[in-house]
């Protein structure tokens, strides 16, 4: 089982939600019309959620409060274009997805840490140069803890963006690889060879924690 296998149902986004209720009609007709006071309900119902899930892609809390900010701005500027087909909450994601990954675009480019250390070797012949470490028959229950469940978070954060930006859309946020691709401008190839290699290296970074001790 890989890491992200099981690490996936506690991190998870939202999956595909119903129509908004009448409640979320009644504020949406709120916010059409200008009411400021519908806009805070809306920040305070879903502003926390939304950091959390910045969080995920922008290591910088500032950079974090900036792409919520710059979500709900969008959003609200969005309003007349929204038909409704999903919950309030869905619509919201996506577009702070969005600017999420508009933001790691607009950063200069960094060198990122090499992952090959925590990739595995081959022999000639194919096999695993190394002793493979077996994990625990059943890890899903160490992440009913709150301190695993940050463990798996943290050996996320240690990924180089190329591998973690794609990990967290695909295992995290659920999305296809078509989609993936086309948020990312590249092809669905590279889409699948950066998910196996960040899945690789978040296995190796998690080994200390779900190995079993021999």
């Amino acid at each position: 089982m890989s890491a992200v296998a099981f690490a996936t149902p506690h991190l998870a986004g939202p999956s595909c939600a119903p129509p908004p209720a009448a409640g979320e009609r009644n504020l949406l007709d709120r916010l059409r019309a200008g009411d400021g006071e519908a806009f805070g309900e809306l920040v305070r119902e879903h502003g926390g959620r939304l950091l959390a899930v910045a969080q995920r892609f922008l290591r910088s809390s500032e950079d974090s409060a900036d792409a919520v900010q710059e979500a709900f701005l969008a959003a609200f500027r969005s309003l007349g274009s929204f038909q409704g087909s999903s919950a309030l909450s869905t619509w919201l994601h996506r577009i702070l997805v969005n600017a999420c990954l508009m933001k790691l675009r607009s950063r200069s480019r960094r060198r990122e840490s090499p992952v090959e250390d925590l990739l595995p070797r081959f022999d000639a012949a194919g096999r695993h140069a190394g002793p493979v470490p077996r994990w625990m028959e059943d890890p899903q229950e160490r992440l009913a803890a709150e301190e695993v469940r940050q463990t798996v978070r943290r050996a996320i954060q240690r990924l180089p963006d190329s591998l973690r930006v794609v990990l967290l859309l695909r295992d995290i946020e659920e999305l296809d690889t078509g989609e993936t691709a086309r948020l990312l401008g590249i092809s669905l190839a590279n889409v699948k060879t950066r998910l196996h290699r960040a899945r690789q290296a978040l296995r190796a970074l998690l080994e200390p924690a779900f190995a079993c001790r021999q």
